[in-house]
């Protein structure tokens, strides 16, 4: 539930499919943005598709694709053995689908059009990026809540209203420069970072207030040495922070995010070392050692 929507569980009365309704409250916020974004690019696989919309003038209803499964940085810090490679592959899912959004993407439906439309999701953070299902497999990865979603086109430019949740921020809506995706690179990367060192790179303490989160945002500085850091890659590091870099100019684009991270993934494969080949337990020497020091309790 938000300030402008509630979700709600339905049930198809013919079919008796479930599903979720966004309800939309016109007098505090116009829908016709986030339908037209979820009309031409919901058919991704990884982003919530769009079944139907009702409007009886007060509300619209938004009904979507039912989300079961769990939020994905919930399942990733609740696992026991979490890796890089994990990492890679979840992220690359979460990549394709949210950066399918960034400069680049031209509008397909209109390809002679002069306008090129691309969009900025403006709040992806771990309660918008969830799975579809129980199975955890990454392509059940689905990006949902385009609520504050915008769509840049050549006439409009740069965005300039801040929306954001604090933790993932991006410096430049924080400081109202004017922005555009490449603040969606960031709050991804920001993900990323947690999803890898099990806590927010700009957040040294649960006790931090979100004044503190910006200002510590504001200066770009995270650690990324010790911890989980130690036994990343070079790739993977190199992905974190060119996606974290304040200047959004140097930031890495979407295109580039998603060749590093199958880069970091392969590499993440190339070194896990093998299996070892274990001896019955019988024949293995240490067992046998341990079998005649062991005295007899008969």
């Amino acid at each position: 539930q938000t300030a402008t929507s509630v979700c709600r569980r339905c049930l198809h009365r013919v079919t008796a499919v479930e599903y979720s309704v966004k309800i939309i409250d016109r007098a505090k916020k116009d829908p016709s943005e986030e339908i037209e974004i979820l009309l031409r690019y919901g058919q991704h696989p990884n982003i919530i598709s769009l079944k139907d919309v009702y409007d009886d003038g007060q509300c619209a209803y938004l009904v979507q694709d039912l989300l079961r499964g769990e939020e994905l940085l919930d399942r990733v810090l609740t696992m026991p053995n979490f890796t890089e490679r994990d990492a890679g592959v979840s992220h690359t899912n979460a990549s394709v689908s949210g950066f399918f959004f960034s400069p680049g993407l031209q509008d397909q439906e209109k390809p002679d059009s002069h306008l090129k439309s691309h969009v900025v999701h403006r709040d992806l953070k771990p309660s918008n990026i969830r799975y579809s299902d129980d199975t955890g497999l990454p392509e059940s990865i689905r990006i949902c809540d385009f609520g504050s979603a915008k769509q840049l086109r050549a006439e409009n430019g740069l965005l300039m209203t801040p929306c954001y949740t604090a933790t993932f921020i991006a410096p430049e809506v924080l400081k109202k420069q004017g922005y555009d995706a490449a603040c969606d690179i960031w709050s991804v990367g920001i993900l990323l970072y947690t999803m890898i060192a099990g806590f927010s790179p700009f957040a040294s303490s649960p006790d931090d207030t979100p004044e503190e989160i910006l200002a510590q945002i504001g200066c770009g500085k995270f650690v990324i040495t010790g911890g989980n850091w130690d036994v990343v890659s070079d790739a993977a590091k190199d992905i974190v922070i060119k996606m974290l870099h304040v200047d959004p100019h140097q930031r890495l684009t979407a295109p580039q995010v998603v060749l590093g991270a199958l880069s970091a993934t392969y590499s993440a494969l190339r070194r896990c070392a093998p299996a070892p080949v274990l001896e019955p337990v019988l024949s293995s020497s240490l067992a046998h050692v341990h079998f005649i020091m062991v005295p007899s309790t008969r």
